[in-house]
């Protein structure tokens, strides 16, 4: 044993998108592969496990497509990530992994003996699939689709359902293995629901953008001695608006020194905001910042 400091090292982002068939899910997540590999499609691979969803967006590039049939089980999905990874390429996204988890409620299902112990015949295969994402030596961009969830709430001595929001069709728990979730809406809006990254937690909704996939690019090479950041002044536009605080807005503004002149407007408007943020009198009494 021994012991060592910690160094950030060259990241595969693990992310999720989550929302309602309609979405643009899978749009979505072409958009941040297009930006994870520089506007390089041909190093992005599609498992589609949608009825051919995937080839609805080849205007956008020549990305691969590997098409899944039933049985969705976790071992066919391992199969078709080695696949993809044996053909070298940097994205896999994973379109979508909820038909996993209903083809192993279905497998439950249908199991003899005792319902809760069965679950040790389900678990390792989870396990499996899981751990086969986290690993895979690339960056990986899965959807899940949402349902509404109600819970049982007792009013005048009768127990009425009640929406309490969107869930995710996947084991409970699983967002927490990504290092990244976006949640997005019918209108194609996105939030961050879970960020390991910084960079879009507490942030105000956002439409996805081939910037997005340049900005996790970004973070997740920013562990890699000597590495430069080659950003373009519509990136850095980005990342100015994701500055939670002025020391970050400075930060950035010293990071990019050949780019300060054009974007001094940018960095100026962002500074008021976060001035006006920081004063408890620009908010209304309803939680929202009062607009001028």
């Amino acid at each position: 044993m021994q012991l060592r400091q910690s160094e950030r090292k060259r990241a595969k982002i693990k992310m999720a998108l989550q929302g309602a068939s309609g979405t643009g899910k899978t749009y979505s997540s072409l958009l941040i592969a297009k930006g994870l590999t520089n506007g390089d499609l041909s190093k992005v691979a599609v498992i589609d496990t949608e009825n051919g969803s995937a080839d609805l967006y080849a205007h956008l590039g020549n990305y691969n497509v590997l098409t899944m049939s039933p049985p969705f089980t976790p071992e066919n999905y391992i199969k078709a990530i080695d696949v993809c990874e044996k053909e070298g390429m940097e994205v896999i996204i994973i379109d979508s992994i909820s038909h996993e988890w209903d083809e192993l409620l279905d497998f439950h299902s249908k199991l003899a003996g005792n319902s809760f112990t069965n679950w040790a015949k389900v678990t390792p295969r989870q396990k499996a699939f899981v751990d086969k994402i986290l690993q895979a030596n690339a960056h990986i961009i899965a959807t899940m689709r949402t349902k509404q969830d109600y819970v049982l709430n007792q009013k005048d001595g009768k127990y009425i359902p009640e929406k309490v929001g969107l869930k995710s069709v996947q084991r409970d728990g699983l967002d927490y293995e990504f290092t990244l979730v976006f949640d997005i809406d019918i209108k194609h809006f996105a939030v961050s629901s879970k960020d390991r990254t910084g960079l879009f937690m507490g942030k105000p909704e956002f439409q996805i953008s081939e910037l997005i996939g340049n900005l996790i690019l970004d973070w997740c090479n920013s562990g890699v001695p000597g590495h430069q950041n080659n950003l373009n002044e519509q990136q850095v536009i980005q990342k100015i608006q994701y500055c939670n605080n002025i020391a970050e807005l400075l930060a950035l503004y010293k990071q990019y020194p050949e780019y300060q002149e054009n974007l001094k407007p940018h960095y100026e408007e962002k500074k008021s905001f976060l001035i006006q943020l920081s004063n408890p009198k620009n908010y209304s009494t309803n939680g929202h910042t009062k607009t001028h």
